[in-house]
């Protein structure tokens, strides 16, 4: 908190003095906080005990004080949770790309070839054995292709080649990425044939609904105690830009989130409840879904499928676990034992069958004690 002094503008008549002003009234110094409102600095050592005229200056109408704000206070929590999330570029993002049917790149090939052959039988580079087997008759005569047909060719081929060159099939869950030149030109999702400009470079991407099972990781429970962890990982490309283009390679970018919310998260030791799996399993999808959403993955389900401890703690833990399960079994069997004396004992006595002081009582009730711990020791697992 920080404490200032100010005066304050206005005077105000001390007691006994006319209102008018005519006697100069002294400033008043106060005491700003940052949560507080003003406070007259000569009340704080003010004395009761010397009457009216030894309290200092009369009331003083008080301001409220302005807390002070210091600079990026409220922009702590913003910040952080902007810079915990992966920032991609938003300009990058899926559009469906323009693409013709096939059917207009087979007439376009079509038509370029029966242009290549006019063009070669206008400058009457047809073989005569050629010429036969098409039934038609040769130039004679033909001094060799020439500027025009030469242009002629050049035309028909590149038709031709464009529109064979630019045949593609689409299939289900396949996606196709265009760039040109290192720019992003749109995606195509259709199935089937079409024709796709052959100068685009086209980058396949896998859409369908995809797992992926890692090797074990290190993670730790909530005691801190080592574990390795194997989770399943149910995903798919919801961007293909972004997955495409945003990261390198989107699945190891997927498998280093994973390994990173290991490390944040505590996993359920083996052997946990039903509760406890859930709740690690909702946390590493959270965690998993937030960074990989910005690069174009969704993230569905992020389930640990083996949890086992490291070698180094394994045994410790495994014989804590057991002497954890004898404690558990010894405690059944004395309530049940202690269940069944009292039972007996009230059962004879209210029935009249023995009268017992409290001595007989407690003699009675320890070799009964003895008796079921006996046999339940025998009869046991």
């Amino acid at each position: 908190m920080t404490t200032t002094t100010s005066h304050i503008p206005e005077h105000v008549p001390e007691p006994g003095q006319p209102p008018d002003g005519a006697t100069a009234a002294r400033p008043v110094r106060l005491i700003h906080t940052e949560s507080t409102t003003e406070i007259p600095f000569h009340l704080l050592f003010r004395d009761d005990r010397g009457g009216r005229e030894d309290s200092g200056p009369g009331p003083v109408r008080v301001r409220p004080a302005v807390a002070a704000h210091r600079p990026g206070a409220g922009r702590d929590k913003g910040e952080r949770s902007r810079q915990a999330v992966a920032q991609v570029d938003p300009g990058l993002v899926e559009r469906p790309a323009r693409v013709l049917p096939g059917a207009m790149g087979v007439l376009a090939g079509l038509c370029g070839t029966a242009g290549c052959a006019a063009t070669a039988w206008w400058a009457g580079a047809v073989p005569p054995f050629a010429a036969e087997a098409l039934g038609i008759a040769a130039r004679a005569g033909a001094a060799g292709p020439g500027p025009a047909q030469w242009a002629a060719f050049a035309g028909a081929g590149t038709l031709g080649l464009f529109g064979f060159g630019g045949l593609a099939r689409g299939s289900t869950g396949r996606a196709w990425v265009l760039g040109l030149f290192g720019r992003y030109r749109g995606t195509v999702r259709r199935t089937g044939l079409m024709w796709v400009n052959p100068l685009l470079l086209r980058r396949r991407v896998d859409v369908r609904l995809r797992h992926w099972r890692g090797d074990a990781v290190p993670a730790a429970d909530r005691g801190g105690v080592g574990l390795r962890v194997a989770v399943q990982v149910v995903w798919r490309v919801r961007d293909t830009a972004r997955a495409t283009l945003g990261v390198e390679d989107h699945e190891r970018y997927l498998r280093e989130c994973v390994e990173a919310a290991l490390l944040r998260v505590p996993v359920a030791a083996p052997g946990a409840g039903r509760g406890e799996v859930e709740a690690t399993r909702a946390a590493l999808t959270r965690l998993v879904a937030a960074d990989a959403g910005p690069v174009g993955v969704e993230v569905l389900a992020v389930r640990p499928v083996r949890v086992e401890y490291v070698p180094e703690v394994a045994a410790a833990m495994h014989r804590r676990r057991i002497a954890a399960l004898d404690a558990q079994h010894r405690a059944r069997v004395l309530s049940s034992v202690v269940d069944s004396v009292e039972d007996t004992v009230t059962r004879l006595t209210m029935r009249g069958l023995v009268e017992l002081d409290d001595h007989e009582r407690k003699v009675l009730v320890k070799d009964l004690t003895v008796a079921f711990c006996a046999g339940r020791r025998e009869t046991g697992p």
